[in-house]
């Protein structure tokens, strides 16, 4: 898909043609799971998939509202209507959208009724933040239809607040972010605690592997695991009264603290993996290339202290790891589901995509999905009225 295709839908939606065509890309975090709400460091990069919204003011009558369409194909269609001017959540997907026009106007930007359509080929379901997408390329298209100079990080932070707050998700700013964001040949490595990015050159392939097991953070385990760790943090904090963070606690003073279980193993995965990330930023400064080991040990922490892998993603890190080239692996997006990545030499990449899904086939009934991707660009106004990049 690209943004000619994005333009023909919205011509076939709405007749002619948008005024502003912007895109957000999809993401897969290399390291660094469930840090981003804890006030740690994460490291994602912007994929190769993209959602691109086509947005047309609307002539304003008394009682029009914005009107919306979606397509994921040429033949699966959505409609749906809301007043731009007053966002109110109905528990359909265009919240999503609703959310990013209150977070803009909340932020002193003066929207109109507006016409939007959204194609997409970031999957739904499956970790790779289409969600956040959607937010980011809406809150650029919006921007840019005003003309308004609100930099790529507001948009980011718009985006977020619309997640969170409006449509009720309690997640960190990671994906928003690494959407907005993202660089061709870079990972974002990001503070989480501060909001402070930074680039770090990342040139290698990546293979996502697609589970088929749906996930979905409203229907995970993810809020009990937000507040397993909000409730780790404040017995902490008790002891260590200086600690601004769950992630910035040590290992050590994890396991000096005695918190009951299962509090002390997801403290334990946090203190831990926000030491790899560091490892990993450091590494691939000096070498290019992130350990494999790093991937490995981030997924057991995640198997085994977080509780948030499942026989499918255990099954993929496992056979990948017995693949010639295939230098490490873990689950990504949270895990319950959805993705793991891969990554080592292109020829073994290219292996682990041919010979693990017939094996993955016949193991659990499911047609897994897999893509070889590098890191792309984040958000970006396509065509329209202040066609420009993102930064």
């Amino acid at each position: 898909m690209n943004s000619n295709e994005a333009s023909d839908y919205f011509a076939v939606a709405f007749g002619g043609k948008p005024d502003v065509v912007a895109s957000a890309a999809g993401r897969v975090n290399l390291i660094g799971e469930h840090l981003d709400y804890n006030g740690g460091q994460v490291l994602p990069m912007a994929i190769e998939r993209r959602t691109w919204a086509a947005v047309r003011r609307r002539q304003s009558s008394p009682g029009s509202t914005a009107t919306l369409s979606v397509a994921a194909s040429a033949n699966e269609r959505e409609r749906g209507e809301f007043d731009a001017t007053r966002p109110a959540r109905v528990g359909q997907w265009w919240d999503y959208v609703t959310g990013v026009a209150g977070a803009l106007a909340a932020d002193g930007l003066q929207l109109p009724q507006f016409e939007i359509a959204v194609v997409s080929d970031v999957p739904q379901g499956a970790g790779l933040s289409s969600s956040a997408a959607l937010e980011v390329a809406t809150s650029s298209a919006l921007a840019a239809l005003i003309g308004s100079s609100i930099d790529v990080k507001a948009r980011a932070a718009a985006a977020w607040r619309a997640e969170t707050q409006f449509v009720g998700v309690p997640c960190g700013i990671m994906d928003q972010f690494a959407s907005a964001m993202g660089a061709p040949e870079h990972a974002l490595h990001i503070w989480c605690d501060t909001a402070r990015t930074e680039q770090v050159p990342f040139t290698e392939a990546v293979l996502i592997f697609d589970t088929a097991v749906p996930r979905s953070l409203r229907g995970s385990a993810f809020e009990q695991r937000r507040a397993e760790c909000e409730e780790a943090f404040r017995l902490l904090r008790g002891l260590y009264p200086s600690l601004p963070n769950l992630a910035a606690a040590t290992p050590e003073q994890v396991i000096a603290a005695r918190l009951p279980a299962p509090l002390d193993r997801r403290a334990l995965h946090v203190a831990e993996e926000n030491r790899r990330v560091e490892r990993a930023v450091e590494a691939l400064r000096v070498t290019g290339v992130i350990p494999g080991e790093i991937l490995f040990q981030s997924h057991e922490s995640l198997r085994l202290l977080y509780d948030a892998s499942t026989p499918e993603l255990d099954w993929f890190v496992e056979h990948a790891a017995n693949i010639d080239g295939v230098r490490g692996a873990r689950l990504t997006g949270a895990g319950w589901g959805g993705c793991a990545i891969a990554i080592g030499d292109p020829e073994g990449l290219k292996r682990a995509a041919e010979q693990l899904p017939p094996a993955y086939e016949a193991a659990f009934g499911l047609v897994p999905r897999t893509w070889l991707t590098h890191a792309a660009a984040g958000t970006r106004v396509d065509v329209g009225l202040s066609s420009r990049n993102s930064g």
